[in-house]
């Protein structure tokens, strides 16, 4: 294979291992006698409800994905919604999904499938705040450059079904919930912000982010805010019947890559599943690791970074981290990069990524479009779209987040 043909198909294959029909069944109790119920919300949701029908065929319940991600399923119903700006679809899957929890009994069972996505897809506001006035603070958290840590905290105390909520709901039945991840860490509490997972964060730690990362808040948020919140916490009673499973994870992605790199004769270094940060700041780090790294070599990393606006482009996370690299190794031979999200889905764009190579800036001087005014515009996307770099998969129907793959060929 061609660097870029190798460095595609470890993504693929990073992808693959994380699609719910191969992965989710090892996982699964046998039914349960009596009502089982199955709810769920994310990216992957709807092929994690394929994939469980398919062990214990048709079943009651509702999950919610993205638009464009839906699967067919024997009984379990799937509603689209919007992500990653909740609109008024998720809101009314929302509300019907808490409806189905009411009145379960000790004998019943809800199994929960989330995935990443899940906090704009499970979209209740607390209190008086509008479906408006939280879009608009998502919107403001997507552009501030916030961890994804700090801006589920803020959705968590915002929300009646997140920090537990959801599974404090289905109380007393008994609850599993089923897990992948796409957060630093695989932390449960953190995937789609916790809906089935007590958390001990405060209403002021919220009111503290809105503050550090400068996001305006209507007075509705605020008075939330200011007094005790429906998050529960870890210990809470409602919570004692339900068990957290995180079964898909960034790591095990990442090894498989490795794996398919090291059968074509690369040494593997791997930084981390759980990487943070400014995507532009990180690729200069990961450009000078590559600089000084002798071949035949791969770099891989995941995690989730972030992006601060400055300018009206299009753009996400991977593609600027792929634009930055690209101007860090101005042009250096025989290294090249892709930088992907696994869900298929680069910030707001059908786009998952960009693949860079030594030719990356060359072709772009040919074709009249300057790197450098593409990354202070955060135009990322309008940039690979405009020299052929861009990597589109389509719905990949799975989510465990970011996937980064430097590739140093041999001298």
């Amino acid at each position: 294979m061609t660097p870029p043909q190798l460095l595609r198909a470890m993504f693929d294959r990073a992808v693959a291992v994380a699609d719910p029909m191969e992965s989710l069944g090892g996982f699964l109790p046998e039914r349960p006698a009596g009502r089982v119920l199955v709810i769920g919300a994310g990216k992957a949701s709807a092929r994690m409800a394929e994939a469980v029908e398919a062990a214990w065929g048709p079943c009651e319940g509702l999950v919610i994905t993205r638009y464009g991600y839906a699967r067919p399923t024997q009984g379990i119903e799937i509603i689209e919604a919007a992500h990653p700006v909740p609109d008024q679809a998720g809101v009314d899957a929302t509300r019907r999904m808490l409806a189905l929890l009411e009145g379960l009994g000790e004998g019943d069972f809800v199994l929960a499938l989330i995935s990443g996505g899940a906090s704009a897809l499970l979209c209740a506001p607390a209190g008086e705040v509008t479906l408006e006035e939280k879009q608009a603070v998502n919107r403001a958290l997507l552009a501030s450059g916030a961890p994804i840590g700090q801006m589920n905290v803020l959705r968590k105390h915002l929300s009646r079904v997140k920090g537990g909520q959801l599974a404090a709901a289905a109380y007393p039945a008994r609850m599993l919930a089923l897990m992948v991840s796409d957060v630093p860490g695989d932390d449960p509490a953190l995937i789609g912000s916790g809906p089935t997972v007590g958390d001990r964060s405060t209403a002021e730690e919220a009111r503290a982010i809105l503050d550090r990362w400068g996001i305006e808040a209507p007075p509705s948020v605020r008075a939330v805010l200011e007094g005790p919140t429906g998050v529960r916490p870890p210990e809470d009673p409602a919570l004692s019947r339900v068990e957290n499973v995180v079964y898909a994870a960034p790591s095990r992605s990442l090894e498989a890559a490795a794996e398919l790199a090291r059968a074509q004769g690369y040494a593997v270094e791997t930084l981390g599943d759980a990487l943070e940060g400014e995507a532009r700041d990180v690729a200069a780090a990961h450009a000078a690791l590559a600089l000084a790294a002798k071949g035949p070599r791969v770099i891989l990393s995941g995690g989730e970074l972030t992006v601060t606006r400055r300018g009206d482009g299009t753009g996400g996370p991977n593609a600027e981290y792929a634009l930055a690299l690209a101007l860090a190794l101005k042009g250096a031979p025989g290294i090249h990069a892709i930088a992907c999200d696994t869900d298929g889905v680069d910030g707001a764009a059908e786009v998952a990524g960009a693949l860079v190579g030594p030719e990356t800036l060359a072709r772009a001087a040919a074709a009249g479009t300057h790197a450098g005014a593409a990354l202070d515009s955060n135009d990322a996307h309008g940039f690979f779209g405009r020299i052929g770099g861009q990597v589109v998969t389509g719905p990949t129907l799975t989510n465990v987040n970011d996937f980064r793959a430097i590739l140093i060929e041999a001298p």
